[in-house]
């Protein structure tokens, strides 16, 4: 993983700088919204993004949406509220979790449905709901139906100017999300191609995607028509600090450094610091598999926000979940993929034995769980065992297995495969046997994943076998350690976006959204768009909050000094 060290910020600020109203850092969701929401009411507004491709980790994303109480729902005779919506939270996160998240969780679910009618009247893109429920639906507050939305498919050519500096995804966005949930084209490549062959034809003609392009050029084509301006290859570097307060940001562009300036504000929506290896270490010890995001999200915000004065928060918390390799090498870059809910598929700890249910909606959480006395994950490293029907179902995970050699532990026994894979043979045979024996009987006694409340992340809504037996050679073994598709700490912020001090007291003009910042849901959520969803919702917060700040005067070229 890399760790760049950000440019040294000049002490004063150059003799050539500029000046916008509001300044946003990030071309990824959360970004994209905020700086639309202040374009859009006319302030001048510029993104810098430090790579030289927009979307970040949202780009690459199934852009999988979680809205409360939205009008989609509502057209849909489907019943919601914002204070349903806050109760369901409540009622599925931390308790230790209330006391510092409930204003954060209640401006949410205000916020999000505001929010997802503003992207419809003010850019192309257009929402639908899909099948999904609440990854909790039996908890007070969740719903069957309703909340979870993704964009419909959208011409690339939208984008402009910047179709070309799309980020691509990693597998294809030719499917919307809405598809890939009804049609399975991880399993069933072939047969869903057919069944959608014309639309797919047609896309790929015109130059259509579904999913995190789709959403991507949205909000891309709705910021460019109200003027906002975009430079790539920009990092932000360092604060502009005058008396305390944030008036712009250093920008490092083309090997120099200028001072950019915000009378409003500055938004910092440039993801999270899984790229930062010593910082990754330090809060995520331990085995992991891959990181799923690109390559630059190493902790500018964080960087900007600590030397302004910030709190940072929830250092712990991040999007976990399985992942197979995409590129192998010095930089191990992977994609989150739920290979691991097959039912002839067991995760297994280092000592052979099973220590979850497979279908668990926040398997993150439990491949994160750490033991107090070392603060280490309790059960990793971690196996994913299978056998070869598991390939023959899989011709996703047959490919990456293929291109990424040594990923995938193969063996004629399994004993030879614990050898293999270091796990104590004996206990790795009673358990595949245990398991079996629940296959025969369709209950699942240790973990019951047989069980309806793993609907959430059933293909299409329907309830699929989950108990399947573990007995054709060649037996397999897959690392089931943590991927990590984003991180989720960051500078604490109140309800408003407002960056804060460890005293509680804000930083002028410092705003902060998205994965970006102290997440009020980190590595548990809620359903399966609760990073996408939430991010956005953070982002119109902070473009919200910017409209009613007041202007500052221009500061001048000869007073601002780096922080």
């Amino acid at each position: 993983m890399s760790n760049l060290a950000a440019p040294s910020a000049p002490a004063a600020a150059p003799a050539t700088d500029e000046i916008c109203d509001v300044l946003v850092v990030g071309s990824g969701s959360a970004g994209l919204v905020a700086a639309l929401c202040t374009a859009a009411a006319g302030l001048s507004t510029l993104v810098v993004e430090r790579a030289q491709e927009v979307g970040g980790t949202t780009a690459i994303s199934a852009a999988g949406t979680w809205i409360p109480a939205n009008h989609h729902a509502a057209a849909a005779g489907l019943t919601d509220s914002p204070e349903a919506a806050f109760a369901y939270i409540r009622n599925v996160a931390p308790e230790s979790w209330r006391d510092s998240e409930e204003a954060l969780w209640q401006r949410f679910v205000r916020e999000a449905p505001q929010m997802l009618a503003f992207l419809e009247r003010t850019t192309p893109l257009r929402f639908a709901l899909t099948n999904q429920p609440d990854a909790y639906p039996d908890v007070s507050g969740g719903v069957i139906r309703g909340r979870m939305l993704s964009p419909r498919v959208l011409r690339k050519r939208l984008a402009g100017p910047l179709a070309r500096r799309l980020r691509r995804p990693t597998l294809p966005h030719v499917f919307t999300y809405q598809e890939a949930l009804s049609l399975d084209p991880h399993h069933h490549p072939l047969r869903a191609g057919l069944l959608a062959l014309p639309r797919l034809v047609w896309r790929w003609l015109i130059g259509a995607r579904g999913m995190g392009t789709a959403l991507v050029v949205g909000l891309l084509k709705g910021c460019l028509d109200h003027g906002c301006r975009f430079e790539l290859g920009a990092r932000a570097v360092a604060p502009i600090l005058i008396d305390g307060s944030v008036h712009g940001l250093f920008v490092e562009q083309h090997g120099r450094i200028r001072g950019i300036y915000a009378r409003r504000g500055v938004v910092l929506a440039s993801g999270g610091f899984e790229w930062d290896a010593e910082r990754l270490d330090r809060h995520f010890p331990g085995p992991r598999d891959f990181v799923a995001s690109p390559p630059g999200n190493d902790g500018d915000a964080h960087r900007i926000a600590s030397a302004a004065g910030a709190r940072l928060a929830h250092m712990d918390q991040a999007n976990i979940t399985a992942g197979m390799p995409f590129r192998a090498g010095a930089h191990p870059f992977g994609i989150s993929h739920s290979f691991h809910q097959e039912a002839n598929a067991i995760a297994v700890d280092r000592n052979g034995r099973r220590f979850v249910n497979e279908y668990r909606f926040n398997i993150g959480e439990v491949l994160d769980t750490r033991d107090p006395a070392t603060g280490l994950p309790l059960h990793l490293p971690a196996w994913i065992i299978s056998d070869a029907d598991f390939l023959r179902r899989s011709p996703i995970v047959r490919r990456i297995a293929a291109r990424n050699p040594g990923w995938m532990v193969k063996a004629p026994t399994l004993a030879e495969l614990a050898a293999l894979i270091d796990v104590p043979d004996a206990a790795l045979l009673a358990t595949v046997e245990r398991f079996n024996g629940f296959c025969a009987s369709q209950v699942d006694a240790d973990f019951h994943r047989e069980r309806v409340g793993a609907r959430a992340i059933s293909i299409g809504g329907r309830r699929t076998q989950r108990l399947q037996a573990i007995t054709r050679p060649p037996f397999i073994a897959m690392p089931f350690n943590r991927t990590v598709v984003s991180t989720k700490g960051g500078p604490r912020t109140d309800a408003a976006g407002r960056v804060l001090r460890p005293d509680g007291s804000v930083i002028d003009g410092l705003y902060c959204a998205g994965v970006a910042m102290a997440n009020p849901i980190g590595t548990w959520a809620v359903g399966a768009g609760t990073t996408i969803g939430p991010n956005m919702t953070w982002g119109y917060v902070c473009g919200q909050s910017l409209l009613a700040a007041p202007d500052r005067a221009d500061p001048g070229r000869r007073e601002g000094r780096a922080g």
